[in-house]
């Protein structure tokens, strides 16, 4: 049985920030979405990628009232290291997620497979939640590749919220 659906109250999440600040969804007061962004962590060459990128287009978010999270299992030096190496302090990130909590929110979580790699981590997921904690959309991975464009993600929210088009998939 899965444990986000559309249309359903999302778990609650909460986590410390490389900003120092404790991060509560249930506190979360965006105009139209929170968009938590899971990510597999320093290691992860691709998650650089998709931050850096997400980083140039904050403003185009907040442009349409989405909030934004990154999380990552990392313990706090490794979350600092990321803000610092990848250049992405236009986000905020948040740290130490733990394995039973990700998997309230249907992570998959994987294995390393090699010393660059934590002993355990989970795969990237994005999730947008309306500001009454329902979930309205979700992607979740099993892989690094894969995940969705940001500049796509952008047009569909315009789509959505002149549409009033509603979460799908909740049956």
């Amino acid at each position: 049985m899965k444990n986000v659906l559309p249309r359903k109250e999302v778990p609650n999440l909460r986590v410390e920030t490389t900003s120092g600040m404790k991060w509560d969804l249930r506190e979360q007061n965006s105009e139209n979405f929170t968009m938590v962004v899971f990510y597999r962590g320093l290691h992860c060459p691709v998650c650089k990628s998709y931050l850096q990128e997400l980083n140039e287009k904050v403003e185009k978010f907040e442009e349409k009232g989405v909030n934004i999270i990154c999380i990552s299992a990392n313990n706090k030096e490794l979350a600092e290291k990321t803000v610092e190496e990848w250049n992405v302090d236009n986000l905020t990130i948040g740290y130490g997620l733990e394995t039973a909590d990700s998997r309230k929110w249907d992570l998959y979580v994987s294995e390393g497979i090699n010393d660059n790699e934590p002993e355990v981590f989970f795969e990237p997921a994005l999730f947008l939640i309306k500001p009454d904690n329902m979930l309205y959309a979700a992607s979740i991975q099993t892989m690094p590749f894969a995940r969705p464009k940001f500049d796509e993600l952008l047009k569909a929210i315009d789509f959505v919220l002149e549409k009033d088009y509603p979460a799908r998939g909740e049956a």
